[in-house]
């Protein structure tokens, strides 16, 4: 394996580099690139002239001396009535960019109200205590009281009552403004009515379906003010991302500015990709395994901390975070029986104090180590961090950069090393890291025209307040209202669009990705409901025998049953992952765009796939399977949008496929394509499947398929198809790249085939894409 490194050896994080491969057997170092990412300098900006000075002295207090520039730049923006997307780094303070015009606002307009959304709870309490210290620091100077509240699932009752009453600036999420603040808009009249600002932070986590329902929350919220008299404008935070104006204007559905030049300082960084070894033990049909991410980073995180820095290791699970944390404090004990007690696992889940605890003994140095899920990506402020590892690559380029924004938060140098998984997308970065170190080229994907998402949304809308058919004409959402009509779920008058009386669509709209009916998860011992999937997904994540992860707590599925929408579960901590196993067939029902490449087609259709999970696999945390278990599941129809290319026998004959070889060629292509999916567009390959065929029924051809696994689709197949050569450019590069003889997770086997990944080429498929691609080139 080739080595290649910038790093110079004598910054500081190349030294804990080299602390961290002198781990690793002589002669096999698991680096594939190491480079050294230079320092910036500070770049400071005025306080605005129209901040309110008491609002500059209560910044001042809290440390900020004067803003930079990016932060000054956006909230001018948004002061001159402008919506604004400010897209910088980790640690770049895009907080302040929207505090500054709220804050001003508020306190001189008594009357004015701010909306403050967040993803995750955890975030917008973070934010909710810092805005209650300058607000409180704002009345003790005589401006009128502003009254930050919680409105969330978790805030009681009476808390909401008064913060209805007397709060100026609500701190939610999409999900109680979907179900809450908009369904019961006229108790929030006053609210409404002197609307200013709405802040959505870390907008880039809106994506997928969860994006296009987010969408369409916004659209609704800036409709019910306008119901009022209000257009408040809109302050967008995101990580540093492609096109941010582009993708918060469609977010918000109103152009938004954009901030994209970072004014904040950072040290230099040492980043290291690493590619741990393959081990002896093979996996399915002999098929080489690596040593896991996470096993790999554990090591990475004791020998980093024996040197005493301060270091945070990124994992994809909560059940991760903790094995992760367990198996560096063994290493640890064996060095210096004190270390152990110096590391720590954080996750969604535990108790606010507990979290606040641990945040506090990372940065002042009492603990070391801490292995975390993305809890820790967004927003909560810790600084001083030496290393952060990352244990597998998180999803998208914008959030490896979060991450590895946590390290070298005082100024000082700092190592990120991303360690990869079994997937071909990881295989393909730690190969190719100009995709990881240049300029994220994954663009934030939504679709708010998804008829299986704006049908449920127009019935919320139409049930807060009638639709207008300039609205409907709006949203582009003609056929939909009219389907909706003729199910006799809104009702066509002269004066616009009504809702049946007795209809109640928010209850039954799942915005973070489920469209339908939901299963309810409860532990069969306790009666204790767990959470819910939708129905959809419950085939392949909680099937029989599934291990499902909830708060750290392990379970195991005893049954699910559909018609009474339950699927119950017991505690149990096996030794084994699962992973369902499914067969799938596909049926195109429109073409939406068609190319022709001489002897390849592609194009972008509208699919009917039907899938069935016929069982699962158990794996141990080392890769190796201990056995598959069969299932009889029902079969499941999914109407969704899917990206295909055709290639002619003769076309695959003389790139050296011969006919026999086909079906496997097409098999490992497929499977790498959807692991590189992600690459392009901002998914995760559990949000996509795929299917090829050496002769489609409706092609009559050789053909591929990868679809989106959401009904009328999410726009990742839309992303694929408009950068099909960038796609397959890099999926062929990743299958060629791996250094099996035949074809491994790294590459062309999928964690979910339902052929146990035969018959799979990995030759034929690189042979494949190669003919694909020069015709594609033309």
């Amino acid at each position: 394996m080739s080595t290649t490194t910038d790093a110079p050896a004598s910054s500081f994080g190349a030294m804990l580099l080299g602390r961290a491969l002198a781990g690793t057997p002589p002669g096999e170092s698991p680096l594939t690139h190491a480079a050294e990412l230079p320092g910036r300098e500070s770049r400071y900006a005025a306080w605005p002239q129209w901040l309110e000075p008491a609002v500059v002295e209560v910044f001042q207090d809290c440390g900020i001396p004067q803003p930079w520039t990016h932060q000054a730049e956006a909230a001018s923006l948004a002061w001159s009535g402008r919506n604004v997307v400010v897209s910088t780094g980790t640690a770049s303070g895009k907080s302040l960019a929207y505090r500054m015009p709220v804050l001003s606002r508020l306190s001189t307009d008594p009357r004015a109200t701010a909306l403050y959304l967040a993803p995750t709870k955890a975030l917008g309490a973070d934010q909710l205590r810092a805005a209650v210290d300058m607000t409180d620091s704002l009345a003790a100077r005589g401006f009128p009281d502003i009254a930050p509240s919680a409105y969330d699932g978790d805030t009681p009752l009476e808390v909401r009552q008064w913060a209805r009453a007397n709060s100026r600036w609500i701190f939610t999420n999409p999900d109680m403004l979907h179900i809450s603040l908009l369904k019961g808009h006229q108790r929030w009249a006053h609210f409404f009515r002197n609307l200013a600002y709405v802040v959505v932070d870390e907008c880039h986590s809106y994506r997928g379906v969860f994006g296009s329902n987010v969408a369409l929350i916004l659209r609704r919220l800036r409709r019910i003010a306008a119901r009022y008299g209000a257009s408040p404008i809109v302050v967008l935070a995101s990580a540093t991302a492609s096109n941010p104006g582009a993708a918060a204007s469609r977010l918000v559905g109103a152009p938004c500015e954009e901030i994209t030049e970072d004014g904040s300082p950072h040290g230099p960084r040492t980043v290291a990709l690493w590619e741990p070894p393959l081990l002896d033990v093979t996996g399915e049909n002999g098929a080489p395994i690596r040593r896991a991410a996470g096993s790999e980073a554990a090591r990475i995180m004791a020998d980093l901390v024996v040197e005493g820095a301060r270091t945070l290791t990124f994992v994809r699970s909560r059940r991760g975070a903790e094995l992760t944390a367990l198996s560096t404090a063994r290493l640890l004990a064996d060095v210096d029986p004190d270390l152990p007690q110096r590391i720590a696992a954080y996750r969604a889940g535990y108790l606010a104090d507990d979290r606040r605890q641990l945040e506090r003994s990372l940065s002042d140095g009492t603990l070391l180590g801490v292995a975390t899920t993305n809890a820790l990506e967004l927003g909560v402020d810790i600084a001083g961090l030496d290393a952060v590892v990352v244990a597998g690559f998180p999803g998208t380029v914008a959030s490896f950069w979060q991450q590895a924004g946590r390290s070298g938060r005082r100024g000082q140098g700092s190592l990120v090393i991303l360690v990869g998984r079994d997937d071909p997308l990881d295989t393909y970065l730690v190969h190719h890291p100009a995709a990881l170190l240049d300029k994220p080229i994954e663009a934030t994907v939504t679709d708010p025209t998804n008829p299986y998402v704006l049908g449920p949304q127009l019935l919320c809308a139409a049930m807060e307040l009638p639709l207008t058919d300039d609205e409907v004409i709006e949203l582009g959402a003609q056929d939909v209202a009219q389907s909706l009509a003729d199910r006799g779920l809104l009702r066509r008058r002269p004066h616009g669009w009504y809702i049946t009386a007795d209809a109640t669509p928010h209850a039954a709209v799942d915005i973070r990705g489920g469209i339908g009916s939901q299963i309810a998860i409860v532990d069969g011992s306790t009666g204790r409901m767990l959470g819910t999937v939708d129905a959809g997904r419950a085939p392949s994540t909680t099937h029989p025998g599934a291990v499902h992860i909830h708060q750290g707590e392990s379970f195991v599925v005893d049954t699910l049953d559909f018609e009474d929408g339950l699927a119950v579960v017991h505690p149990e901590e096996p030794e084994w992952t699962t992973s369902a196993r499914e067969v799938t067939d596909i049926v195109i029902e429109d073409v939406h765009e068609q190319q022709s490449y001489g002897e390849v087609d592609v194009a972008l259709v509208q699919v009917q796939v039907s899938h069935q999970v016929v069982g699962y696999l158990r794996r141990l945390p080392s890769g190796e399977i201990l056995d598959s278990v069969e299932l009889d599941m029902p079969m499941q129809e999914l109407h969704t949008r899917a990206v295909m290319y055709t290639i002619t026998p003769e076309l695959l004959e003389s790139a050296g496929v011969t006919a026999e070889r086909v079906p496997g060629s097409l098999h490992a292509a497929e499977h790498a394509a959807i692991g590189l999916l992600p690459l392009v567009a901002t998914c995760d390959r559990w949000d996509i499947g795929g299917v090829s065929t050496a002769l489609h029924a409706d092609t009559g051809l050789p053909t591929v398929f990868v679809y989106d696994g959401y009904d009328g689709g999410a726009g990742f197949a839309d992303r694929g198809h408009a950068v099909i050569g960038t796609w397959l450019s890099a999926t062929r590069e990743a299958i060629a790249s791996c250094e099996c003889v035949s074809g491994c997770p790294s590459c062309v086997q999928s964690p979910k085939c339902g052929n146990g990944n035969d018959p799979l080429d990995k030759d034929g498929a690189v042979r494949v894409l190669d003919a694909v691609l020069a015709c594609l080139e033309g």
